[in-house]
């Protein structure tokens, strides 16, 4: 019978004894095992590798984090959208643009916006602590609170829905004293009685024209503070205040914007309330003419900041909040969202516009779309739709159109007086039903 030969791995050499059965498996098991080691070193050394790597981390960061995996997608929440808040709108600190978003976001949704009564125009009759007394009877009941007022927390509360969100903005002190200074120059005389009527001149000496009792006095020194519902002639140096004061506002506010980051700050705001792309989109409104802003040194800006020292806490510290808040969502995430929504306004700045120079000056403007224009030689600047804007475009992107360059006052003006109409017309069919009822009986 022929003899069966065995594989090589079978013996150890030709012509010696052949090893037992178990050593060879022995053997083989070791060399699997070293094998199998140097292939998870080689996969976990490459696994380290791709994480030193910034784009394979930010993506896997984000993705932890629940924001878009792929950079081209403006991922809307699964969840349904919050409803309820109220934006306390600081002065001179791009809250226009919020506030004409939020009317918008209302009007979108058919809600109700909390608005004054007619003779308190369209600030709660501002400076005056806001009171419900102030607030349109038929308003009462409302789920969105944008217009300029001073901010008593227990009022706004006792009015607004328990589960309401509260956001506010705040702005760099120095470019916001900027802006206030030549925006309300003739109107405190703080600032009327600085010779040349010089910002810097004013910044010399503060205390020489500072007069804290003159009406207009809430816009010539911490006007962010007065707004909140705070003193602001209160000294900074009292920490026990200004911590009591930051404290406060870290249990009020769920989120609090800063205008040098708008975008970011957007970006934000709609994880905080589950919003789409839409519902952020904005034109900039209430914008001074370029040829009169002068860059400021940064001497003035220290010293407009030590005159508006509660200010600079409060912006100090919510400018860091912010920011760990884009480090808790991601800050690729946060990037790659306002790349996409800066890339969805220019799309739609294009389509409203076709092409031409949009900016005009307040008094170029027709007043159903015309900003505030303040006294002096300050311009304000607008929007003015071309007449074929229309042409190619959807019913709805025209609309969104129309709205998105309306000032937030001329927005709530429309909006009060649709609302009002329809008060007054559940008013009127109340009574015509006690008339019904009475006659009955």
């Amino acid at each position: 019978m022929e003899k069966r030969v065995k594989p090589n791995w079978w013996c150890a050499t030709q012509g010696q004894t052949q090893p037992s059965h178990n050593r060879v498996l022995l053997k083989h098991i070791e060399m699997t095992r070293k094998i199998r080691f140097l292939l998870i070193v080689v996969f976990f050394t490459s696994v380290i590798s791709l994480l030193h790597h910034d784009s394979i981390w930010r993506w896997i960061t984000d993705t932890t984090y629940g924001c878009p995996s792929f950079p081209f997608l403006f991922v809307p929440s699964k969840k349904p959208k919050h409803i309820n808040v109220a934006f306390i709108k600081t002065h001179k600190t791009a809250g226009t643009n919020m506030q004409s978003m939020m009317m918008r976001f209302a009007d979108r949704h058919n809600l109700t916006v909390m608005l004054p009564i007619e003779s308190c125009h369209v600030d709660f009759c501002y400076p005056q602590w806001f009171r419900a007394s102030n607030v349109h009877p038929g308003m009462l009941s409302a789920n969105i609170l944008a217009s300029h007022l001073r901010f008593d927390r227990k009022e706004v509360q006792r009015l607004m829905p328990k589960d309401t969100i509260y956001i506010t903005i705040m702005r760099e002190p120095g470019a916001m004293f900027d802006s206030a200074f030549y925006y309300y120059l003739h109107y405190c005389k703080s600032f009327m009685n600085v010779p040349g009527h010089s910002l810097a001149g004013f910044l010399a000496d503060p205390q020489r024209y500072y007069q804290q009792n003159e009406p207009f006095s809430r816009f010539t020194k911490n006007t962010m503070t007065f707004d909140l519902g705070k003193d602001k002639d209160h000294p900074a140096t009292d920490t026990a205040y200004v911590q009591a004061f930051l404290a406060e506002m870290e249990e009020t506010f769920s989120l609090v914007m800063i205008t040098e980051y708008f975008d970011e700050s957007l970006v934000v705001l709609r994880h905080l309330l589950s919003w789409d792309l839409e519902d952020i989109l904005y034109f900039r409104l209430n914008m001074r003419k370029e040829s009169t802003k002068k860059q400021l040194s940064p001497d003035l800006v220290s010293k407009a900041r030590a005159w508006n020292a509660l200010d600079t806490y409060l912006y100090d510290h919510f400018n860091a909040s912010l920011w760990q808040k884009i480090g808790a969502l991601g800050p690729g995430c946060v990037e790659r969202e306002v790349r996409e929504l800066r890339q969805a306004m220019d799309n739609l700045m294009r389509s409203c516009f076709k092409g031409t120079m949009p900016l005009l000056a307040a008094k170029q403007i027709n007043p159903e779309s015309r900003p505030w224009q303040p006294a002096g030689d300050i311009d304000i600047m607008g929007y003015v739709l071309p007449e074929n804007f229309s042409h190619g475009l959807s019913q709805h992107t025209q609309e969104l159109c129309r709205k998105i360059i309306l000032p937030g006052y001329v927005y709530g003006r429309m909006i009060q007086q649709s609302q009002a109409e329809r008060y007054k017309a559940r008013q009127q069919q109340q009574t015509q039903n006690i008339h019904k009822s009475t006659k009955k009986s």
